[in-house]
């Protein structure tokens, strides 16, 4: 670099030396001869000059050169310093970082694993909830359906995505169950359970209760069908009863025979010797009657107490019911004023009536059960000028038969037929807006729904009578 510039010095000294052609003629003798040495001698001096400022040049950019070394080693020092330092500082985070991968690399595998475990033991809960064998639904405390399991899908139709989030009264308002019981659990936090039943169709049982915690964090409703279960458990009860009546049949009927034969001795004793005329033997022909119809009643009940069997026989309907008829026209000669001799009984019965597997026994308390009611319904009749009727028809209907009794006596209104086929309780004579005891139905009821698996139900009117009807299959 410093060569050039001193070639460009001479180049310009040279070019300078012949830009001025007017200054060469200073080195020429008056002859015009050249003076060569003092032309050396000026060269020579510049030339010294030149190589002189050279040099100086070069020692200053020598000792420049060595300063600027100098800082470029300070520089280099410090930088090597820094890239050092800076090199541990990238180690010692590089190994942190690497630790801190090691750390997060754990929680993510631990996390994955909470999460498996996580999912697993929803999917456990949720398989234990759909399994259930009763409807679960869960409730937050803004009455929105926060559970709904697998059963309850089935026993509703209304499956799990339509519900959720939604309130429960309006996507399921059939619910046996209202808002107001289910916000009195919030607010009381006491478990509330309810029975719901419709005879001889359904039984359940309903609870409601508060989650463990705040209210916040809602309750649950199960709703478990028992019906399987109470059925049983009424039949066992039924035959319980049954076997209990029979027992207290027979001891009543009995206990009763020995005042009955003394009676009727007695009365025969005293029919001797007494003139047919008089108002005594009138009397005591009524006591023979009555003590006759206390005898059929005794005997009614031993046949009864006597005929409990678990195995049903084939037998004829029509039949039974003649037999019905006949005993209740020994039994009833003297209900409430009325006589079983006034009522006119017509018999509807059709051709060809097959056989059924029943228990004849109890059939023929249920007939006589149906034609009491009736003679009582003639008794609190106010129009004594209509014509009591009894009414009875037998017929066969694809696979079942089916069995009428019509009266024109007073008919039921509309509680007594709510309530007719329910059993009465101990503590009270009449039912609140219902039938009087005498006139329930609860045992027959029984006997044909249960016993027989048929069906029986009633239609009534206040002034034209009641219907009772009668379904029994045929095998």
């Amino acid at each position: 670099m410093l060569l050039k510039k001193i070639m460009m010095l001479a180049v310009l000294s040279t070019l300078s030396v012949n830009a001025s052609a007017s200054f060469i003629q200073l080195f020429k003798f008056e002859d015009g001869r050249t003076n060569w040495q003092y032309i050396a001698n000026f060269s020579s001096g510049v030339l010294i000059i030149l190589l002189f400022c050279s040099a100086l040049f070069l020692l200053f950019t020598l000792i420049k050169s060595r300063k600027l070394n100098n800082e470029l080693r300070l520089i280099k020092a410090n930088l090597e310093a820094r890239v050092k330092e800076r090199t541990l500082t990238l180690d010692k985070s590089n190994q942190l970082l690497k630790n801190a991968n090691q750390l997060l690399e754990g929680e993510i595998t631990e996390h994955k694993q909470t999460s498996g475990l996580l999912a697993s033991s929803e999917a456990y809960i949720k398989s234990i909830l759909d399994s259930m064998p009763i409807s679960l639904i869960g409730l937050n405390n803004h009455l929105e359906v926060t559970q709904w399991n697998r059963f309850a899908t089935e026993t509703t139709g209304i499956d799990t995505d339509t519900v959720m989030g939604k309130n429960l009264w309006d996507i399921y308002p059939s619910i046996t169950l209202s808002p107001e019981q289910v916000q009195k659990v919030f607010d009381t936090g006491e478990t509330l359970t309810i029975k719901h039943s419709q005879r001889g169709q359904y039984y359940f049982d309903i609870t409601v209760y508060l989650l463990k915690g705040n209210n916040d964090t809602g309750l649950v409703i199960l709703i478990d069908d028992v019906t399987h279960q109470s059925k049983a458990e009424n039949l066992l009860i039924q035959k319980d009863k049954f076997s209990s009546m029979g027992e207290l049949a027979a001891g009543m009927a009995y206990d009763i025979n020995i005042p009955l034969n003394a009676i009727q001795k007695a009365s025969q004793l005293l029919e001797v010797g007494t003139e047919e005329s008089s108002a005594n033997f009138k009397a005591i022909k009524a006591i023979n009657s009555s003590s006759q119809q206390a005898f059929d009643i005794v005997k009614h009940l031993l046949d009864f107490s006597n005929s409990e069997s678990q195995i049903k026989e084939l037998a004829s309907i029509p039949n039974i019911m003649d037999h019905s008829l006949d005993v209740a026209s020994r039994m009833f000669k003297d209900i409430q004023g009325f006589n079983f001799s006034q009522l006119t009984v017509e018999k509807l019965y059709e051709n060809d009536i097959a056989d059924i597997p029943c228990h004849v026994s109890e059939l023929q308390l249920v007939f006589i059960t149906l034609i009491r009611h009736a003679c009582i319904a003639f008794s609190l009749k106010d129009n004594a000028q209509e014509q009591p009727k009894l009414t009875i028809e037998i017929n066969n209907f694809y696979d079942s038969l089916w069995v009428k009794i019509q009266h024109n006596g007073l008919g039921l209104n509309t509680d007594e037929q709510q309530t007719i086929f329910e059993p009465f309780y101990q503590d009270q004579n009449v039912f609140e807006n219902g039938c009087d005891l005498e006139n329930r139905l609860s045992f027959p009821y029984f006997i044909i729904s249960d016993h027989h698996g048929g069906q029986m139900s009633v239609t009534s009117d206040i002034r034209v009578g009641s219907t009772f009807h009668i379904q029994l299959l045929l095998r």
